[in-house]
């Protein structure tokens, strides 16, 4: 597996060709995914199996991307470790019992062997997938602390994070020990997925946009440290992403990432003016071109290739997820495009 080209790209070895892959390639947009998850819930699709080997294959198997990223959802660590959690349709991940006092993180569960053993359903998943990938590596995922502490604390999805961020500044010792235990839950996550067969991982933080340079760094970035830790002594390479966090992307990288995903806010080679000298990076085609012409998609494609030129790695991405309404047939002429594209270089 080492001399999968995405891996070579994350370890900041350029291969012949572009490789691609997308987050959220798997789920809604696939009509076969909708199609084996009638009458199951999202959460737990994630924990069957055979099912989240099957979703996780799909846009493989029909798009030829060169990775699979494991199907899962931030919250299904914290389901595991027994928090009420569900996702409801046209909502988001609600929590049964919000977390915003030292009381309610007292109450937290332990980390202990029942987590770990609750994480069996998801070793077994990712064995699945890695038979039937063959070839292609799996990616692993988790959702970053701040991220999954904030749908805790605010109980759902939210626009604005006051509650998380009020939280932060009133009671930063409460915030502490809730960040910690979602560092924990979610580096256990992704060393699970690891030992059982995962090439490299993704450390995922949709909201930490959100913050501040100086909030992040006083409150976040030890905890996004901790969770990536727990897979720093194996040999996989660890992508940090956040949404809308272009202001943040030495401290992403300082908390132990060895290669950044960028989103599509900003260009590639303005990130890597800001990012260490070697940093491979991964990113970053603005979604919004898979529902304009193919002209367009294709200018957006060049003009990434081109803005990580100079990286020592490259792989291409969108700059956020796949939209549900998106054309499948519109990501696999895209894959094949790049794959037809000679290696940029600087």
């Amino acid at each position: 597996m080492a001399g999968a080209s995405v891996l070579r790209e994350l370890r900041g070895d350029r291969a012949d060709t572009p490789s691609v892959w997308f987050m959220r390639q798997a789920g809604r947009s696939l009509p076969e995914y909708r199609s084996l998850r009638e009458g199951t819930t999202m959460l737990d699709s994630c924990v069957r199996p055979d099912m989240a080997a099957e979703i996780t294959v799909q846009p493989v198997r029909r798009h030829r991307v060169d990775a699979g990223i494991f199907f899962s959802d931030i919250v299904v660590p914290a389901r595991q470790a027994g928090l009420g959690v569900e996702i409801q349709p046209g909502v988001g991940p609600v929590f049964d019992h919000p977390i915003r006092t030292e009381a309610d993180v007292d109450a937290l569960p332990a980390l202990g062997d029942d987590y770990e053993a609750a994480l069996e359903p998801i070793r077994e998943a990712v064995r699945l997938t890695v038979a039937e990938l063959g070839t292609t590596p799996l990616i692993g995922f988790a959702g970053a602390p701040f991220t999954v502490a904030s749908y805790m604390v605010e109980g759902g999805p939210s626009r604005d994070h006051l509650r998380t961020r009020a939280l932060m500044r009133s009671q930063p010792e409460v915030w502490a020990r809730l960040a910690a235990w979602v560092a924990e839950l979610s580096g256990r996550f992704l060393r699970a997925q690891v030992l059982a067969g995962a090439s490299a991982v993704q450390l995922f933080d949709s909201w930490v946009g959100a913050l501040s340079a100086d909030m992040y760094t006083t409150h976040v970035q030890a905890h996004s440290a901790a969770a990536l830790a727990r897979v720093s002594d194996l040999p996989v390479p660890r992508i940090h992403f956040g949404v809308g966090a272009a202001h943040l992307l030495t401290p992403m990288w300082e908390a132990g990432a060895t290669a950044m995903g960028v989103d599509h806010r900003l260009r590639l080679d303005q990130a890597l003016d800001i990012l260490p000298a070697g940093t491979p990076v991964q990113g970053n085609i603005d979604p919004a071109v898979l529902f304009t012409s193919e002209q367009a998609r294709f200018e957006e494609a060049r003009a990434v290739l081109d803005a990580g030129a100079r990286a020592s790695g490259h792989v291409v991405n969108l700059g956020h997820g796949v939209a549900p309404d998106t054309d499948p047939q519109v990501l696999t002429d895209l894959v094949s495009f790049l794959h037809e594209q000679d290696a940029h270089r600087a």
